[in-house]
């Protein structure tokens, strides 16, 4: 089992498991799906280098609602710039860094904060309800870099002060409210 298996495996039993309290779904809901680590790496390779690229990989229907897996890939940022940052309203989220280093911060609040496009392609594929905006209060700030695993509750404003490599991570997205569309 490669290490993107085995954190793919240990992230998905962790959200199962924290849904478990959570009434059971009938046994349409008990498959299994594997997202292999090739699936992942050509998902993270096929990035372009140069801007923000969000790719959705899998979309199950699980007890807890949906669960999506994807890929993020994010360029460099010098530190001093505005921490641009996204909130989503419905939806956890859960990294786990395949490569780079960057500081992410966190807040539960943004200035010059908008709604996504309720039709448009992140709402409805990736993220469901959510706005951008710019931190200007850090809550909380922390360097995270390959094999750190992030959770960021739904309503948690994030986005990077600085990126000193390029970063790529997995995320799984915890859509209780089934808003976004199964890929």
């Amino acid at each position: 089992m490669t290490k993107y298996h085995h954190a793919a495996a240990l992230i998905l039993g962790a959200v199962v498991l924290c849904g478990a309290n959570l009434s059971l779904a009938d046994s349409d809901y008990r498959v299994v799906t594997i997202i292999d680590a090739e699936t992942l790496d050509v998902a993270r390779e096929s990035a372009p280098a140069d801007r923000v690229s969000d790719q959705p990989v899998k979309h199950v229907v699980s007890a807890e609602g949906n669960l999506g897996i994807g890929v993020v890939h994010r360029p460099l940022i010098e530190a001093g710039s505005p921490i641009g940052a996204i909130q989503h309203h419905k939806q956890s989220e859960v990294y786990r860094v395949m490569s780079g280093s960057g500081t992410l911060v966190t807040s539960k609040s943004m200035s010059a904060s908008s709604p996504l496009d309720p039709e448009g392609y992140i709402v409805t594929s990736l993220t469901g309800p959510s706005d951008r905006g710019i931190i200007t209060e850090a809550e909380h700030s922390q360097l995270i870099g390959e094999g750190d695993i992030v959770i960021i509750p739904a309503g948690v404003a994030h986005g990077f002060s600085e990126i000193t490599e390029a970063i790529t991570y997995m995320v799984v997205r915890v859509d209780p409210e089934k808003l976004v569309a199964l890929k």
